[in-house]
């Protein structure tokens, strides 16, 4: 979960965000929520890019409540709700998620689109790993291992089953990869202040991903930002993976695509770069060979060309990472993390493109 730093006054206020009296009422008139008529306490958790979280806490029990920002941006509202929809659709499902309890699409209640949730205890493995698994390289690899095998059983759900039929547009998925994102890039020259830049390969790569398209593939749920930012687990022995986080890019499509996105950032034992890894320490941590492996014994669905997955996965990242820079420049974002941003857009560029020439594996 990407957190912003903020002052203490800004990161607890409600002001604007949660009305206490209207939320409350109106979890009263909602079934299966714990504490009908009970006091309501929030306290305000965490402020991200696109999102705000929340601790409800109302007759004993602790839930989570997650809601756009603020200043929401175009789609916000909508995001809210396709989150709460995937999160119930997998309910009953061996993907570990955190449970939905209800979710309100009428922005009256909060001035903005939400939804309750259950709350997840457990930790995001970004930065130093905490005990027992920053000392234990064992516990480390299993990790790794938790984290594919979700990946691949968030790919195994039916998602007409599921009732995600219309949540995304399977059609033409790949076909349209590149050219969305070319025309996400282009927007962002609308922020004040940010005129765009040449991004070294960036030809190269969308030319390269427009001539292999996979010819055969099955469309599935994706999580799409899937990487160990978005996922907790838990704080003891043994490992286990509790939740898949933050699905704001969540859709139908092709789930290879979140193996690709979890193999274009790793980095193999010894391998160029793995001192810069997000997750600290990294040794232990499995090889992507490894991963894939894994992927295919938990996976139903045969694993294709993973150049292409790779490739496709660190364009998109490259692109959603130079939106952070081309705010950051605009000042609609003041995380002091905007040049690390830029110079993350130009290495996974400039590794894409090297997987185009073959002089970088991607397993």
């Amino acid at each position: 979960m990407s957190l912003l730093p903020q002052p203490e006054g800004e990161r607890t206020s409600l002001e604007g965000l949660v009305d206490v009296d209207r939320l409350r009422e109106w979890m009263d008139d909602q079934d299966g929520l714990p504490g009908r008529g009970e006091p309501l306490e929030v306290k305000r958790v965490s402020s991200g890019a696109s999102n705000d979280i929340f601790e409800l806490h109302r007759g004993g029990e602790v839930l989570m409540l997650r809601r756009p920002p603020r200043t929401p941006r175009e789609r916000s509202n909508e995001i809210m709700m396709r989150e709460a929809r995937v999160l119930g659709a997998l309910d009953g499902t061996d993907v570990p998620h955190a449970r939905l309890y209800a979710s309100c699409d009428d922005t009256d209640v909060l001035g903005a689109t939400f939804y309750i949730m259950g709350r997840i205890d457990g930790f995001t493995p970004m930065g130093e790993l905490p005990s027992p698994f920053g000392d234990d390289a064992a516990l480390r690899r299993e990790m790794g291992f938790q984290l594919i095998e979700a990946a691949a059983r968030l790919g195994n759900v039916d998602y007409q089953a599921a009732g995600l039929e219309g949540f995304g547009k399977p059609d033409g998925f790949h076909e349209r990869q590149v050219d969305r994102w070319l025309s996400h890039l282009e927007g962002y020259q609308s922020l004040d202040g940010y005129d765009g830049r040449d991004i070294v390969g960036l030809e190269e790569v969308a030319e390269w991903l427009r001539a292999h398209l996979p010819q055969t593939w099955e469309p599935g749920i994706i999580h799409g930002d899937y990487q160990f930012a978005n996922v907790m687990f838990d704080h003891a022995e043994p490992v286990r993976l509790v939740a898949i986080v933050d699905w704001e890019m969540s859709t139908v499509g092709d789930p290879l695509l979140d193996l690709g996105w979890v193999l274009c950032t790793w980095r193999n034992p010894g391998e160029a770069g793995q001192e810069n890894a997000y997750t600290r320490p990294w040794d232990g941590f499995p090889s992507r060979e490894e991963l894939v492996e894994r992927y295919t014994e938990v996976s139903t669905r045969p694993v294709g060309d993973l150049d292409y997955y790779t490739i496709l996965a660190g364009f998109k990242l490259a692109v959603m990472l130079e939106g952070h820079w081309a705010r950051e420049v605009a000042g609609v974002l003041g995380t002091g993390l905007g040049q690390t941003m830029r110079d993350t857009t130009d290495r996974l560029i400039q590794e894409a493109a090297e997987r185009v020439r073959g002089e970088r594996p991607s397993v």
